[in-house]
């Protein structure tokens, strides 16, 4: 086990990270009676490993983001549990990853600048005290979970996802609870057949593995790109279309500043958060010029905008299909 520390800049509350996985039907996150312990295991961007971590923050004003980390190497045996290294190699790699699924990668200190001159940002952030995006744990992870949710319930397909974690996925122990990860690209490419899925998704879930071993849904990489470049190259991969590319750059790679175009249910929360009516309330371009004053954190705010929309609609509208 590694000790590894990351000082958020700006605002950050590890505490409402955790409500918000609560509520984020693909993560199926349920916190433990601790309560402060977020408990992760995830594949490794490595693709061949799995990283399993216990993280606190600290009770400073700092608020350092504190994490003890396991990188578990190999194929796992029949326990599920494969080897275990706390080797310091890739462990810079690992922290990165971690980093970027808390939004701890991006500088925040000028987020809350937002609200001095817009009411609607200044009333999220007040409502939503520290909240960063938490992200997929990979683009592999989110474009494998678009793929596993085209066009289902997203509670039927976080159930599919969890039992592909559970059948092919390492299983390890963190802070005393039993987690399964989401397999790595290896074993996903192997599988051939999912119960609850049909052959088609199946064979899409084989190719997104082989593009992520190859590094063609590598977050570093997808950030760096122009945006429109890197949702253009998702769109290329099997079962991506514009709505998935945007959650695959947006919630797998962690970029912070995407206005989501094809996100209907975020546009009605932006008309009714800035009193549109029709025809600018279904303008895609209108809408996105409202997200331009967001920047460079227009992630961000949509991504409060979605937390409000979703506590509102409730449990039960929060499994409903994502499209």
């Amino acid at each position: 086990m590694t000790a590894i520390a990351i000082t958020p800049r700006g605002p950050f509350s590890l505490a409402a990270s955790m409500r918000f996985l609560e509520g984020f039907t693909p993560a199926r996150y349920r916190r433990a009676s601790d309560g402060r312990v977020l408990r992760l295991a995830f594949p490794a961007d490595d693709g061949h490993s799995t990283v399993s971590a216990e993280v606190r923050q600290a009770q400073s004003s700092e608020g350092t983001v504190q994490a003890d980390v396991t990188v578990h190497t190999g194929n796992p045996g029949k326990d599920g549990r494969g080897t275990a290294s706390a080797a310091s190699d890739g462990m810079c790699a690992v922290r990165a990853q971690l980093a970027r699924i808390l939004s701890l990668d991006v500088d925040g200190s000028g987020f809350p600048r937002l609200a001095e001159a817009d009411p609607v940002v200044a009333e999220l952030i007040a409502a939503y005290p520290g909240l960063r995006p938490v992200c997929f744990y990979s683009p592999y992870e989110a474009a494998a979970w678009a793929v596993i949710g085209h066009r289902i319930r997203m509670v039927q397909a976080a159930a599919i996802k969890a039992r592909i974690s559970e059948r092919h996925g390492q299983r390890v122990t963190v802070a005393g609870e039993s987690l399964h990860a989401f397999p790595t690209p290896l074993v996903l490419r192997g599988l051939s057949r999912v119960p609850g899925l049909p052959e088609t998704k199946v064979e899409r879930l084989r190719v997104l593995a082989d593009a992520a071993l190859a590094g063609d849904l590598d977050a570093a990489r997808l950030r760096a790109m122009p945006a429109e470049d890197a949702l253009a190259h998702l769109r290329t991969l099997p079962g991506i279309g514009p709505f998935s590319a945007e959650l695959i750059l947006i919630r797998g790679a962690g970029h912070p500043d995407v206005f989501p175009r094809h996100e209907r249910r975020l546009h009605a929360s932006v008309a009714e958060a800035y009193g549109l009516g029709h025809p600018d309330a279904s303008d895609a371009r209108r809408l996105a010029g409202i997200g331009d004053h967001w920047a460079p954190y227009r992630s961000w705010v949509a991504l409060l905008l979605r937390t409000r929309r979703e506590e509102k609609a409730g449990p039960v509208a929060r499994g409903l299909s994502v499209r």
